[in-house]
């Protein structure tokens, strides 16, 4: 039903009928009469024109684009923007590990890796799983302290991550056994098989812990994970348990940092109505990155000068690809700062919001070339130092 301005009580009533305009009308503005079994009401020319004009960005609107009512005047924000980036950024991830090994091993005169770019996506396919849950289970300690946040939380992925992440290990011992000739049942007695399939069933029952009521019982199939991918990444001769150690340390710390970060931002979104809840979460989170960037960096300088030899830093796979992570963290870190500066000016945290995001893809891209690290051949072999 429409209604319009409260009738004056002191105005004199016109007689009631079909054709009676409303008060408050102009003459000449014709009238539509609806008769659905009550007393006709009139509807001006001007009523139905403000109510049926589509909605128009208003001048000085400034919200995000994504964040604007709909083209169908639905009031909801447009999905199709955020699902084409994601698109493109997977898109770029699948090209990176698929073709990555190849141009970065492009006359360096280093032996094939066979099946280096699957090899690359599933181990991908890994340490983001290992990113996400691990970011699950330490984000909600940084959200329970927050004072007057929203009594709602986003929805877990951990258990998909958990499976995804061992579908990737059992995926790598099928290429193992397609490489190597052997069955499967062979591939397990190999010491690279052996740890893929630790991993696989740890991931397995990390993602039961994950749907059970105690999730952070995941913990310590994790761990076990984590230290099997370590012992597996270092087979070398010259002090192995030295290199698992470091890669222990980093692997958890790239893993919190990134998949804490995104959980936080999902968070962030999901609570965009209460502004100065999501700014506390984004500041609770900065200060325990800023720790993790500190492990991340010092394990990180560790394995490089323990890997890597100075004479083929830009004449190795490794070293080129080792060139390519430094200059992503650089970016990385540049944005981190950004944010957090934003964050201390201004009291709404949609700006650092923003740059935070930008941090999380280009994280993403670091997982990438973290991964073609490990495929990569080491460095040594064609070192001319003793």
């Amino acid at each position: 039903m429409f209604s319009g301005p409260p009738a004056d009580p002191a105005a004199p009533k016109p007689p009631a009928g079909p054709g009676t305009p409303s008060a408050g009308a102009p003459d000449d503005a014709p009238t539509l009469a609806l008769s659905i079994g009550v007393p006709a009401v009139a509807v001006t020319a001007e009523v139905v024109t403000a109510d049926a004009a589509p909605s128009e960005e208003r001048p000085g609107d400034e919200r995000p684009s994504d964040e604007r009512p709909g083209a169908d005047g639905s009031g909801r924000p447009s999905r199709f923007p955020v699902t084409a980036a994601l698109a493109a950024a997977g898109l770029l991830a699948l090209l990176i590990a698929v073709f990555g090994p190849g141009l970065a091993a492009r006359g360096t005169g280093e032996l094939r890796i066979p099946g280096a770019g699957l090899t690359t996506l599933l181990r991908t396919v890994l340490f983001t799983a290992l990113a996400v849950h691990l970011g699950e289970l330490l984000a909600p300690q940084l959200i329970r302290p927050v004072r007057g946040r929203p009594r709602t939380a986003v929805r877990s992925w951990s258990g998909y991550a958990a499976l995804a992440g061992a579908a990737a290990a059992a995926g790598q011992i099928v290429q193992l056994a397609v490489v190597s000739g052997l069955g499967i049942t062979e591939t397990y007695a190999t010491r690279d098989g052996g740890l893929l399939l630790l991993i696989a069933n740890g991931l397995v029952i990390a993602a039961g812990c994950a749907a059970s009521k105690r999730p952070a019982l995941a913990l310590a199939p994790l761990a076990v994970v984590i230290g099997a991918e370590a012992i597996r990444a270092h087979p070398e001769a010259y002090s192995p348990e030295i290199g698992a150690a470091l890669t222990v340390v980093h692997l958890t710390a790239a893993s919190l940092w990134t998949g804490g970060l995104l959980y936080v931002l999902r968070t962030m979104w999901l609570w965009r109505g209460s502004p100065v809840a999501a700014r506390a979460l984004l500041g609770r989170y900065a200060r325990l990155a800023i720790w993790l960037y500190v492990a991340l960096a010092a394990t990180g300088t560790a394995s490089t000068l323990r890997r890597l030899p100075l004479d083929v830093v830009f004449t190795s796979a490794y070293g080129r690809t080792l060139l390519v992570k430094l200059a992503l963290m650089a970016v990385v870190s540049a944005l981190a700062v950004a944010a957090r500066r934003r964050m201390l000016r201004d009291t709404d945290p949609a700006v650092a919001h923003r740059l935070a995001r930008r941090e999380q893809a280009v994280l993403g891209a670091v997982v990438v070339v973290s991964a073609i690290l490990t495929v990569v051949p080491d460095p040594h072999w064609i070192s001319m130092r003793p």
